[in-house]
C-alpha cells in the first residue's frame, strides 16, 4: 500500500526517522501477556512503550521534529506546552540537539513530571489551570521570541517519529493480527498505522479514546475534526479535545475502528498490568488494555496492545488503584447510620469480622442537622476479596437490620 497519494508521512518517512532514531530511542520489549491471551483466546502482548526514554513514546516525534530543524531554528530555541509526557520529551531530544528548549506547564501540573523536564534541561515555565491556557502561553511565547513551537502531534515529522513504534511491533512480531493502540491527538496512531500498513496491509488497527475525551468518532462521522465542548478523564496523556488535521486524515483512512473505554475499564486495566504484568502504566497507556477487557473476544490474534507510557504521578497512582480495586470488587465504601448508645459500633465490627471484611477506614459522625437525637452516621472503607464478597458483606449488614445508605 502506498500512503504517500493522500497523507504528507509516508513508509520512506518513518523508515528515515527509525534511522535517525537509533542510539536515541531505545527498541522496547515486547512482553507477553498469558492472563490476556486466555480472556482473548489468542497471544496478547505488550509493547512496553512505558519502559521507553522518558518513560513514553514522546521522545520519538520530538526528536525528529526538533532534528529537522534549520540551523537557523535550532538557534531560536523551541517551546513545548504539556502537561508531561511531550514535556519530557521535548526537554530530552532538545538537550540531546544542544538545542534550548522552554516548556510551559499547567500550575496543577504533578511535581514529579515538573521536576523531570527541568532535568531532562528544559526551561519550565508554570502556566494556567489547563492546558489549552498553557498552550495559548507556548504560542505566545514563540510569536514574541522567534522559538519553534513543537507540536505533540500535529505535524508531519512528529508522527513520522512516532510511527517507528509500528516498524518496531512488525519486527517482534510478524505474526500480529490485531494492533491496539491509545488516541489522543492521534499522532502515534497515525504513524502507526502508516508503518504497518503500508508494509502488512491486512493487519487490523484499532484506536481507544477515553469515554470522557472522544473526539475521534464524531469527528470521523463528520469527515472532519470536531472539537469537544469539553474532557475529563483520568487519562491524562490521551484528553485531547480535538483531533490534529494531519493525524486524523491518517486516521480516518487507515485505522479499521476506533472504540472508547469508561474510567471503570481504565482503573481495571491500570490494576491489571501492575498486578499481572509488573508493569507500571498511566491510565492512557493502559487504555488499549482496557479495550481487550472490555470486549475480549473482539480481536483477532495474535494481538499487540501498545502501552504508550507510564508516567504517573503517586498520588494519582494511590487513586486509581483504589478505583480500580473498587471496579472489581475488591474494595468497598458505604455509608450506613446505627443508633448511637455504647457498644453500638463494636456490633457492626462484630458482623464485618463474621464475614472476614477488613475495615481500611472508618468515620464515626455523630453531630450533624440530618441525624435524629439518637442516631450516628458511620462512614467505612472495606477491603473485600471479589464482588460476591461485597454481597455478602451486604447481605450480612441487612440481615443485622442495618440500612445502608451510600
Amino acid at each position: 500500500m502506498d500512503t504517500s497519494p493522500s497523507h504528507t508521512v509516508t513508509l520512506d518517512d518513518v523508515r528515515g526517522a527509525h534511522k535517525m532514531l537509533s542510539g536515541v530511542a531505545r527498541v522496547t520489549g515486547m512482553e507477553g501477556s498469558r492472563h490476556l491471551s486466555s480472556l482473548v483466546g489468542a497471544p496478547v502482548h505488550l509493547k512496553c512503550e512505558n519502559l521507553q526514554r522518558t518513560g513514553s513514546f514522546k521522545i520519538r516525534g520530538a526528536y525528529v521534529r526538533i532534528a529537522g530543524l534549520r540551523p537557523e531554528e535550532r538557534a531560536a530555541g523551541v517551546v513545548a506546552a504539556s502537561a508531561g509526557n511531550h514535556a519530557q520529551g521535548v526537554a530530552l531530544a532538545a538537550s540531546l540537539l544542544g538545542v534550548r528548549s522552554t516548556v510551559f506547564m499547567p500550575v496543577g501540573a504533578p511535581l514529579p513530571k515538573v521536576a523531570a523536564t527541568r532535568e531532562y534541561g528544559a526551561e519550565v515555565r508554570l502556566h494556567g489551570a489547563v492546558v489549552d491556557e498553557t498552550l495559548r502561553a507556548a504560542t505566545e511565547y514563540a510569536e514574541q521570541t522567534g522559538a519553534v513551537f513543537i507540536h505533540p502531534f500535529d505535524h508531519p515529522d512528529v508522527i513520522a517519529g512516532q510511527g517507528t513504534v509500528g516498524l518496531e511491533i512488525l519486527e517482534q512480531c510478524p505474526e500480529v493480527r490485531t494492533i491496539v493502540v491509545g488516541i489522543g491527538g492521534g499522532g502515534l496512531a497515525a504513524g502507526l498505522a502508516i508503518a504497518v500498513k503500508s508494509l502488512r496491509p491486512e493487519v487490523r488497527i484499532v484506536g481507544v479514546q477515553a469515554a470522557g475525551a472522544a473526539a475521534y468518532p464524531p469527528s470521523l462521522a463528520a469527515g472532519r475534526p470536531v472539537a469537544l465542548d469539553s474532557v475529563a478523564t483520568m487519562a491524562d496523556g490521551i484528553m485531547v479535545g480535538r483531533p490534529g488535521d494531519v493525524p486524523f486524515a491518517v486516521i480516518r483512512d487507515l485505522v479499521d475502528e476506533v472504540v472508547t473505554v469508561t474510567e471503570n475499564q481504565l482503573s481495571k486495566a491500570l490494576l491489571l498490568c501492575l498486578e499481572r504484568a509488573k508493569l507500571v502504566v498511566e491510565p492512557a497507556g493502559a487504555s488499549p488494555v482496557a479495550a481487550l477487557l472490555a470486549a475480549p473476544r473482539a480481536y483477532e490474534g495474535p494481538v499487540v496492545a501498545v502501552l504508550s507510557g507510564g508516567n504517573v504521578d503517586p498520588l494519582l497512582m494511590q487513586r486509581i488503584l483504589r478505583h480500580g480495586m473498587s471496579a472489581v470488587g475488591r474494595y468497598l465504601s458505604l455509608t450506613l447510620r446505627l443508633t448511637d448508645r455504647p457498644g453500638a459500633l463494636a456490633t457492626l465490627l462484630g458482623v464485618l469480622s463474621v464475614v472476614d471484611a477488613n475495615v481500611l477506614d472508618i468515620s464515626h459522625v455523630r453531630t450533624d442537622p440530618r441525624l435524629g437525637l439518637a442516631e450516628a452516621e458511620v462512614e467505612l472503607h472495606l477491603e473485600t476479596k471479589g464482588p460476591e464478597h461485597c454481597d455478602a458483606v451486604g447481605s450480612a449488614l441487612e440481615g443485622a437490620g442495618y440500612t445502608v445508605i451510600a
